[in-house]
């Protein structure tokens, strides 16, 4: 079974001042295509993200999405935290995740994720917005298993159910 991890960068919701309205979405939408996957993991912006996807990766988890923290804020740093780990990068992913959001709300094009491959374990950072995280499992959606795939050399349809 693949096993995912889900981290949520928002320093409010770390201290308890906010409720996390994004990660229980991912923990669900991969849970439905057949991941393992536990309850958000919840930490500051900045270090302690990066700390976090770090550990995920040392884990061999397959994938690592990750929520908040790619805006343009003095505290949005999840894209320097999470871009020096990655050996592939997708830039792909993220423009198509820009320009889908943008259709609805320009300010989707303020985005700063990023995607790719840290050995065996594809990492994407996602918008904290309900609506990026969408967007970005949308994208995920049609691509993923394809994606998992060429990086194990599983031939698709190879990874259980979606």
């Amino acid at each position: 079974m693949r096993v995912a991890h889900v981290i949520v960068a928002s320093t409010s919701a770390a201290a308890g001042t906010a409720e996390d309205r994004t990660g229980p979405v991912i923990v669900q939408w991969l849970a439905a295509r057949g991941f393992a996957v536990e309850e958000p993991i919840v930490v500051a912006d900045g270090a302690p993200t990066g700390e976090a996807v770090k550990a995920a990766i040392a884990a061999g988890v397959d994938l690592v999405l990750t929520t908040g923290g790619t805006g343009v804020s003095p505290t949005d740093r999840t894209p320097e935290e999470v871009a020096p780990l990655l050996e592939v990068q997708l830039p792909g992913l993220i423009d198509a995740l820009r320009l889908r959001g943008a259709a609805a709300t320009p300010t989707a094009l303020l985005t700063r994720g990023v995607a790719g491959f840290a050995g065996r374990t594809f990492v994407m950072t996602m918008p904290g917005s309900p609506g990026g995280v969408r967007d970005g499992l949308d994208i995920l959606d049609e691509v993923l298993d394809h994606m998992l795939g060429q990086r194990t050399g599983t031939p698709r349809g190879d990874h259980g159910p979606r």
